[in-house]
């Protein structure tokens, strides 16, 4: 199994949960171990995480974990394999203190930038987020 965290759309609460984490193990509240650069951008308003480890803010989500059949689902949520969609690992700990592990995490690159609709965030609690069913 793979702890994979997560930041955005994928959330208890919004468009992709029920699709690619029902009946995930829930591992509890995670932020990133290192600010990372999360941005509201696209005509769809979805939640993009640059992967530059530094830069930002540290920022709140959640860790579960995962087997390779529910990887490739989030892949498909996520765009992997598209033109700048990836995952990559990172260093998260528990809210509030904890040991850190590594768990995957879904990036995106500059050029999901365009438009852009916020400041870099910590917690990603926008609801504007227009899914593909509904675009």
């Amino acid at each position: 199994m793979t702890p994979v965290f997560i930041y955005g759309t994928l959330k208890r609460g919004f468009a992709f949960h029920e699709k690619g984490l029902t009946g995930a193990r829930f591992l509890g509240l995670y932020q990133t171990a290192k600010p990372y650069p999360l941005y509201i951008a696209k005509s769809f308003f979805g939640p993009v995480m640059l992967d530059r480890p530094g830069e930002g803010l540290v920022v709140q989500g959640e860790l579960y974990e995962a087997d390779e059949a529910r990887l490739q689902v989030l892949d498909r949520l996520e765009d992997v394999g598209e033109p700048g969609s990836f995952r990559t690992d990172l260093m998260v700990e528990p809210i509030g203190g904890g040991v850190a592990l590594k768990a995957v995490g879904f990036m995106k690159d500059e050029t999901w930038l365009e438009p852009l609709h916020s400041d870099c965030l910590s917690d990603y609690q926008d609801r504007r987020f227009v899914p593909p069913w509904q675009r």
